[in-house]
């Protein structure tokens, strides 16, 4: 018997609705970046234990303002905090709905390998003398080995 993890039917409004939401979660994030990964690699990055102490600093600084030169940004670490703060809710939300989505796909794909398997033994011995030679050669393909480079015979 198939296994069959999801069974998942969106409707054409369904993904209106999605695609729609998508739209305006994009119009209202316009304010986020892109980073290649030579950038994210250079830059300093600011982890749980780091995070105490980014803020723990942050409060002193605005406790002693007589300290703090205004060529510091301390008014835009206070507002890069906030937003901070306002981002994560939002990011947990989208990751946890990302990985809802991204495990559906897999069960889906995984849900539709193994029937292909099964249908593809049952053209193997059952379509021998129904003219499906042809459609089970074809699709055999996706069990051909490959030759590695270093396996294959040298040029005489």
């Amino acid at each position: 018997m198939s296994q069959n993890l999801l069974s998942l039917t969106l409707t054409d409004d369904q993904i209106s609705a999605i695609n729609n939401a998508l739209t305006a979660l994009e119009a209202a994030t316009t304010g986020l970046i892109a980073m290649d990964n030579a950038t994210r690699r250079q830059l300093t990055k600011m982890g749980d234990k780091s995070e105490a102490f980014v803020r723990q600093t942050l409060l002193v600084l605005e406790q002693n303002p007589d300290i703090v030169p205004a060529a510091l940004g301390f008014a835009e670490a206070q507002a890069d905090l906030r937003a901070l703060d306002q981002i994560r809710p939002v990011l947990a939300r989208l990751q946890r709905l990302t990985e809802r989505a991204s495990d559906s796909e897999m069960a889906l794909g995984s849900d539709l390998m193994n029937v292909a398997l099964e249908g593809y033994g049952l053209l193997k011995v059952s379509g021998r003398n129904k003219g499906l030679e042809g459609a089970s050669e074809a699709l055999s393909a996706r069990f051909a080995r490959r030759r590695s480079a270093a396996a294959a015979p040298p040029a005489a």
